[in-house]
């Protein structure tokens, strides 16, 4: 048999056949069916690559962890607002639709964040609540 790379017969290569003698000669198995080449050897005390290494490595966080973090910076961010309203104590004076009032400027200052949060988490809420009823009709 002539192989289309141009070489001769190669009895290694060929499909077994019958011997003159009558019995089938042996055959290498194709490259595709030997047995992979062995991996070198790890060093003692490492582990797999993927593999979740033991106590000295990196754990992963946590649901209560994310909420410590929070909390955490809740308390500076508290405690921020806290030495921001104490230094402008100052008062002034206020005007909203025709109401007036005194009260300390960083108190004044502090509900038009508020409320300004309010207003933006309320148009938010409500295009989540768009988006989940659409998604609702979509299904």
């Amino acid at each position: 048999m002539t192989h289309a790379r141009g070489g001769g017969d190669d009895p290694a290569r060929t499909s077994p056949s019958e011997t003159p003698g009558g019995r089938l000669r042996d055959v290498e198995p194709p490259a595709a069916l030997e047995p992979a080449a062995e991996t070198p050897a790890r060093p003692a005390g490492t582990t797999r690559p993927g593999k979740r290494p033991g106590k000295s490595g990196k754990l992963k966080p946590t649901r209560i962890s994310g909420t410590w973090v929070a909390v955490i910076v809740a308390l500076i961010v508290l405690a921020l607002l806290l030495i921001f309203i104490l230094q402008n104590l100052d008062s002034a004076t206020v005007h909203f639709f025709g109401a007036s009032g005194s009260m300390p400027l960083a108190v004044a200052m502090l509900f038009s964040v508020l409320a300004g949060a309010a207003l933006v988490a309320l148009i938010g809420g409500a295009r989540i609540l768009q988006l989940r009823k659409q998604a609702r009709r979509r299904r």
